[in-house]
């Protein structure tokens, strides 16, 4: 069995408290991507609009345009703010997310970011599932009333460790998205996602869990801290999952930092242990990723 991660590598998720000052967001997020990196970190995530406060008000005045790539600094304040992080840090940075305007379609996106220890834009992707949910007496929420969904799998490789796939929140409540990364060769499905008290208790944890044990991969979910004074009150406790489903670390509520070691070899134990990829059916019920599926790079 080909190992799919490389060699080791030590991840970092960056749980953020920002507010709605951009300027100031962007300057603490750098500061804990550095602080990441010098605690080893060689890939780093950070959370679903981490530039801005979270919420359909917020969307239009804090977007920024990123067609033609690469922006302006003054298109795209955070697009520039993000490469530096990453090349001053020396990691591969999976940016967050950031709120995006179309200048030609005149839509709005949530849009992750990723970029490479040089700086450069590795790969973007747009949140495919908007977040429309009504539960009754406790959540009304319509990303659709402002946002346009994306149409493309997102998955990234980065040369020194093997191919990671980029999904944001909602996205993670749709498993073909991680089925057919998976199958298309990622270690690990990174999803910044900003869940709030009520979603995320109810399936946070279970979620990751899920993604993991069905496709046998690390999964790692990236969240912003709370803010009880927010009008979003975002559920925190970001974590990662190993192949086996198991939580190898998970932050609190507030503001943290949490890192961990992944290794190819849990990756093969887990496929050794229970080879599922070997006693699939599809004779019975058909294979995802042979469909028609498009590609972030695709045009």
């Amino acid at each position: 069995m080909s190992k799919l991660l490389k060699k080791p590598v030590k991840l970092a998720l960056i749980q953020l408290a920002s507010g709605a000052d951009k300027s100031h967001n962007l300057t603490h997020a750098r500061d804990k991507v550095l602080s990441a990196a010098q605690s080893g970190a060689g890939i780093v995530v950070l959370p679903e609009c981490f530039n801005s406060p979270y919420g359909c008000d917020y969307f239009p005045s804090y977007a920024e345009t990123l067609l033609p790539s690469p922006p302006t600094p003054s298109q795209s304040p955070s697009f520039h703010a993000l490469s530096a992080m990453a090349k001053e840090a020396h990691v591969y940075l999976i940016g967050g997310s950031i709120p995006e305007l179309d200048t030609e379609t005149k839509k709005y996106y949530n849009t992750s970011l990723t970029f490479g220890p040089s700086g450069d834009l590795l790969a973007t992707h747009r949140k495919v599932h908007l977040f429309d949910i009504d539960i009754p007496g406790k959540i009304t929420f319509k990303e659709s009333e402002v946002l346009s969904p994306g149409n493309k799998v997102t998955i990234v490789e980065f040369p020194e460790y093997g191919k990671v796939a980029i999904a944001i929140c909602y996205d993670i409540r749709f498993p073909e998205l991680a089925m057919i990364a998976a199958r298309k060769g990622a270690f690990a499905l990174v999803y910044p996602g900003a869940f709030n008290t009520t979603t995320g208790p109810m399936h946070w944890k279970l979620l990751g869990q899920a993604r993991a044990v069905d496709n046998q991969v690390y999964v790692a979910l990236c969240s912003p801290a709370r803010d009880e004074d927010a009008s979003y009150r975002a559920w925190g406790h970001s974590l990662v999952c190993d192949p086996l489903a198991e939580v190898l670390v998970e932050a609190g509520e507030r503001e943290e930092t949490v890192l961990v070691d992944l290794s190819g070899e849990k990756i093969e134990e887990s496929r050794k242990g229970i080879p599922v990829y070997g006693q699939r059916r599809f004779d019975v019920y058909p294979d995802v990723s042979k469909g028609e599926v498009r590609f972030e790079d695709e045009v």
